[in-house]
């Protein structure tokens, strides 16, 4: 299939330099569009920012993943520094959320700290009228959702999700939208979730580096994946496979206000 995609979640920072520079060659032959690239903390921001002023192809993002242990006010302050700084130049704030793996890990881990910085983020991302990208499943998705109603978040992303039948409605309701990674093509709970969630609402990712299994196993994760997701996505959803790639793809472009022509700087 020679329909473009866009890769609407990937740590691209967080892949060796060989690695890379391979992908981002290999984009065109598996017509990859673009890929948006979150951020970990204020040096994968950095990192992310470079890449993008390189390859236009690369849409960077600016947030604090919440899997890690809590910055310092002088680490959050420079993180908030670099989002108002580039504001022009990312697309999004992100990745941002709460730390739901680190909790069953440690269930001494305090919440609330968490949701207060999440609640920063929240406020800039209104104030300066971003897109928000959010690490929130299961039970921590009801208190983002408290948080974006809260302030009227009207775009928010949550990559990867997963949550109860309430809480994929809340999201329906609230109008958020997910992403779906290659996982789709063996994990039942989430052909379950792309089954009930609107076509018009949600994205493709890889979330790469982060690897996956079944046909993908020992593979390292590049955005060519994603043309197998959406060929499962277009299977459960009984409709045209080139409906589904156009809408997908038409789906990031409107959320993130993605330029879909690329030029890249020698």
């Amino acid at each position: 299939m020679k329909q473009p995609i866009i890769d609407a979640h990937i740590h691209l920072d967080m892949y060796s330099e060989e690695s890379r520079k391979k992908m981002l060659k290999e984009l065109e032959l598996f017509h990859v569009d673009s890929l948006l690239s979150v951020s970990n903390h204020a040096e994968s921001a950095r990192k992310n920012l470079q890449l993008a002023q390189k390859d236009k192809r690369i849409k960077s993002a600016i947030g604090f993943h919440p899997e890690q242990e809590l910055p310092d006010n002088n680490q959050l302050e420079k993180i908030f520094t670099l989002i108002k700084k580039h504001k022009e130049e990312i697309v999004a704030i992100g990745e941002v959320g709460l730390p739901y793996y680190s909790r069953k890990k440690d269930a001494t881990l305090s919440l609330t700290p968490y949701i207060e910085m999440l609640e920063q983020f929240i406020r800039l991302a209104v104030k300066l009228d971003k897109p928000i990208i959010l690490h929130a499943i299961y039970e921590d998705a009801d208190i983002a959702c408290d948080l974006l109603e809260k302030y009227a978040v009207r775009k928010a992303h949550f990559h990867w999700f997963k949550g109860s039948a309430a809480t994929i409605q809340r999201l329906i309701e609230n109008r958020c939208y997910i992403s779906v990674t290659p996982d789709c093509l063996y994990e039942l709970e989430i052909q379950q979730l792309i089954e009930q969630y609107p076509l018009e609402l949600m994205m493709v990712e890889t979330d790469g580096p982060w690897p996956f299994e079944g046909k993908f196993k020992d593979e390292r994760t590049h955005p060519k994946m994603i043309h197998e997701s959406i060929r499962k996505i277009a299977e459960i959803k009984s409709l045209p496979l080139n409906e589904m790639y156009k809408q997908l793809y038409q789906n990031t472009v409107d959320f993130y206000g993605i330029d879909s022509s690329f030029t890249l700087k020698n």
